[in-house]
């Protein structure tokens, strides 16, 4: 994409009631204003908020909220021009319970509170396969904690992703602290779980689909016991 049609879509995104994208000093080391009243301050109702992290064009986010009209979506990226799609989309379909967030991950803290989110899903993020960058997977400890300050008890966190190396890191990871794995395959697409809402297929995963990569998936919850990480060798 260049630049020209970059600097569009950030413009076109300011105008849009459904993309909420805060000044860095509104969430550096401090509470967006939003943190704790998403229900009573932007929705105007008591519905479940869930996330989506990474959400890219915002296609799961979207069709997510399609599907279940009584739950609130957020989309997640820092990349503003990729979900700029989701969110003209949302607005041209009269989706209403769909927003957009453009802010690093790491700050997720300073937009929710305890108990606010009530679902996450993780679809398709870099696996962050060097073994220096293990502590950016979204599903390392320091993410996993991180999550465990605002999602309610026995909510549900999905990983989809192309990346069998990330989804048995995971695994490994929810076992060694012995979270609870709800559901999962390192084949989604051949299993009995591909149901309509993990067979939503977005722009990369067609991609991946087509290079012939296998798809896999995780459901878990997390106990409310910090998570630490797995030994050093088995990382």
């Amino acid at each position: 994409m260049g630049h020209k049609h970059k600097l569009q879509r950030f413009a076109e995104n300011e105008t849009f009631p459904n993309v909420i994208q805060p000044e860095f000093s509104e969430v550096f080391r401090c509470d967006y204003k939003l943190k704790n009243n998403w229900s009573t301050n932007f929705w105007h109702n008591n519905n479940p908020i869930v996330l989506e992290l990474g959400c890219g064009k915002g296609e799961y986010t979207v069709q997510l909220a399609q599907k279940y009209p009584v739950k609130n979506f957020i989309g997640v990226d820092i990349k503003g021009a990729r979900f700029w799609r989701g969110a003209k989309t949302a607005i041209e379909q009269n989706i209403p319970n769909v927003a957009f967030i453009r802010s690093r991950i790491e700050f997720l803290n300073s937009f929710f509170g305890a108990n606010e989110i009530s679902e996450i899903w993780i679809t398709f993020p870099d696996p962050q396969l060097e073994k220096r960058r293990t502590k950016k997977r979204l599903t390392s400890p320091r993410f996993l904690n991180m999550y465990l300050n605002m999602i309610a008890p026995n909510a549900s966190i999905h990983l989809k992703t192309d990346s069998q190396e990330l989804h048995e890191y995971t695994k490994q990871l929810l076992q060694f602290n012995k979270q609870p794995i709800v559901r999962a395959t390192n084949d989604l697409y051949h299993s009995p779980l591909a149901d309509d809402t993990l067979s939503i297929k977005t722009f990369y995963e067609q991609q991946y689909l087509e290079r012939g990569k296998t798809i896999t998936y995780i459901e878990f919850s997390l106990n409310g016991e910090t998570i630490v990480d797995l030994p050093e060798e088995d990382v």
